[in-house]
């Protein structure tokens, strides 16, 4: 199951140890999804109807992912800071960035109520606006994506609720609609 891939590319081992935090601690986390009846086919979907169009065009060759799926473990480890530097591994926000899809709590609420599934992607050789630029010319069915600069990864989810949310970030990653208006109105032209 680990090797096979979701849609034409990706295997869930690649979605979830491709993030440097898993890298760093691989021994001491469980990288893969528990409510596996709702978050493969999430992860599924995400693949079929974002990924493998982006891929098709740029290729697996240029597709950097650097964060797919987040587990419970690797959760727990971004949260907290390396002990050698005393800097944070990452930054999460289980609640809302659907990188969990649809995993749950020990109360059985879903961490995400969003549902669906995100990760963040690059290409290489493209700075990001062009790629966002081409994800809408696309109208790839996203739900959320998150712009955090020229040189970095995108942010992106496919959930069937597709509300085309569109945020930049700050380098302080405060989220703003500030210096997007032309994406914002591409998805939504009573912006």
């Amino acid at each position: 199951m680990q090797n096979e891939p979701f849609g034409k590319y990706l295997t869930l081992e690649q979605f979830c140890t491709c993030t440097q935090t898993y890298c760093k601690y691989a021994d001491r986390i469980d990288p893969y999804p528990k409510n596996l009846e709702e978050t493969l086919p999430a992860l599924e979907a995400l693949c079929q109807h974002i990924l493998d169009p982006v891929i098709d065009h740029f290729s697996m060759e240029q597709f950097q992912l650097t964060y797919g799926f987040c587990s419970k473990d690797l959760k727990r480890f971004l949260s907290q800071k390396d002990p050698a530097t005393g800097i944070k591994n990452g930054r999460v926000d289980p609640s809302r960035d659907q990188h969990m899809a649809h995993e749950m709590n020990r109360n059985g609420r879903y961490y995400c109520s969003r549902l669906g599934a995100a990760c963040d992607f690059q290409i290489a050789g493209l700075e990001s606006d062009r790629l966002v630029e081409w994800i809408l010319e696309q109208q790839l069915p996203f739900d959320a994506l998150y712009y955090y600069g020229i040189n970095r990864p995108i942010h992106i989810s496919y959930s069937p609720k597709r509300r085309h949310a569109i945020w930049a970030f700050t380098a302080g990653g405060v989220p703003t609609k500030k210096g997007i208006k032309q994406w914002l109105e591409r998805v939504n032209p009573h912006f």
